[in-house]
């Protein structure tokens, strides 16, 4: 299962492994930034929280830039020196002593970020086929989860608030994370050049973000992911946890074994669904995410009304909740980077992911803002009502995208290398 997921091309196997070598640098810091900011550095809860929510601010004023860029000068030259920009930014976290350095160091870190993850997603669409992309997608995602489950499982056994320097341990580590798709990049010199326009395709040969908004299908594709990531994704790290902590009262341990079984099951079930998922309908697909987005916040709030009488009962709901969001995740992550690139040109494809990548950054600005009065209306009722709502509303806006698509875009064909979507060429 796992030879037949894997791309043809050695250089698209060699991105993957960047991928998980870099997402377990990922995972040994991802659980800590606000602990270390306020235990460790003394920074306040509000301080911190405005550094974090700083970093996100950056990161989405500067992704249509990144994607402009990736569509001029070429992913290489984009994504090379980010990455090494994200190394001396996460590194440097080990030297943060005051909300003025955090700020500074969150800048550097920000401007890294902004477009590794579209410059990533358009170096694999050149190395892969229309018939593999979705399964390379997908396979990419399950990597990133394994690696940031290797890398949180570690810290979680070096860390402690009373000694900063294994806090800079990590951070050092991570750093060092992020080197390794750069040298992996490096060691492939014919990768990630701008790409040309292909021949075939009728669309204009020219054009920036305004030319891909007036994409409709793509329009409504966008329209679909702000709206499922708002309901979704976004409320992960704030109206999941608050509910669960306040309205369930489960401890945050449970939170983190939920967090645990959600990594689990990506992992373990992403294979298996990319292989189901062959020939069938993308917009189907997608439509199907939402509903088990909206079933497991539904299990979350049956969690909310057990919880202050069973403790046991609340805890197994938000552990399931987890699981069941994470099985979510397992169609939406190849489904939607490849949707994204069949929608696209080579001339714009940067510009492409880069919007795409845009909906998590502006979702996540949304979700966690409105998630903390919305759980303390009713005892979380009001959220739960409209996460799901939100959710199911997603669905139906991704069956009306079938329509729009071509059989081939909607993945309701079988794609070869030799017949389906000319591989990319680089200049």
């Amino acid at each position: 299962m796992l030879r037949r997921a894997l791309p043809r091309r050695p250089e698209a196997r060699r991105m993957l492994v960047g991928t998980l070598l870099s997402a377990i640098g990922r995972g040994l810091t991802l659980p800590f930034l606000f602990i270390y900011l306020t235990d460790v550095r003394g920074l306040t809860d509000t301080r911190a929280g405005l550094v974090i929510g700083w970093f996100g601010a950056v990161t989405l004023a500067l992704s249509p830039l990144g994607g402009t860029l990736i569509d001029r000068f070429g992913a290489r030259r984009v994504v090379l020196p980010c990455l090494v920009i994200e190394a001396v930014g996460t590194g440097s976290l080990g030297l943060v002593h005051s909300t003025g350095s955090a700020f500074l160091v969150m800048t550097v870190i920000a401007v890294g970020s902004s477009a590794i993850w579209s410059g990533q997603n358009t170096i694999l669409a050149s190395l892969t086929d229309a018939g593999e992309r979705q399964r390379v997608y997908g396979l990419n995602f399950a990597l990133l989860n394994l690696g940031i489950g290797i890398g949180g499982l570690t810290s979680g056994a070096i860390v402690d608030v009373t000694r900063p320097g294994t806090f800079q341990a990590i951070y050092l580590l991570d750093a060092v994370s992020y080197l390794m798709p750069a040298l992996i990049l490096l060691t492939l010199p014919g990768v990630g050049h701008r790409l040309t326009q292909l021949a075939t395709d009728d669309r204009p040969a020219s054009g920036g973000y305004l030319t891909v908004l007036r994409d409709r299908p793509f329009r409504r594709l966008v329209i679909f992911g702000l709206v499922l990531t708002t309901c979704g994704y976004a409320q992960i790290e704030v109206g999941f946890a608050a509910y669960a902590v306040r309205v369930a009262e489960v401890s945050p341990r449970v939170v983190a074994w939920a967090l645990a079984g959600n990594t689990a099951m990506i992992v373990l079930a992403q294979l298996l669904v990319i292989r189901r998922m062959d020939g069938r309908s993308r917009t189907g697909a997608l439509a199907v995410v939402g509903a088990v987005f909206a079933a497991a916040w539904l299990v979350l709030g049956a969690a909310g009304l057990v919880g202050p009488g069973n403790a046991l009962l609340a805890a197994v709901g938000v552990v399931a909740c987890s699981a069941i969001f994470g099985f979510g995740e397992t169609m939406l992550s190849p489904v939607m980077p490849a949707l994204t690139n069949a929608l696209a040109t080579d001339e714009l494809r940067g510009r492409y992911n880069a919007m795409s990548s845009m909906i998590f950054g502006i979702s996540g600005v949304v979700g966690p803002v409105t998630a903390g009065p919305l759980i303390g209306a009713a005892h979380g009722r009001v959220w739960v009502a409209v996460v799901v709502g939100g959710c199911l509303i997603a669905s139906l806006i991704a069956l009306s995208l079938r329509r729009l698509l071509s059989p081939a875009q909607d993945g309701r064909t079988s794609l070869t290398a030799p017949t389906a979507e000319p591989a990319a060429s680089l200049s």
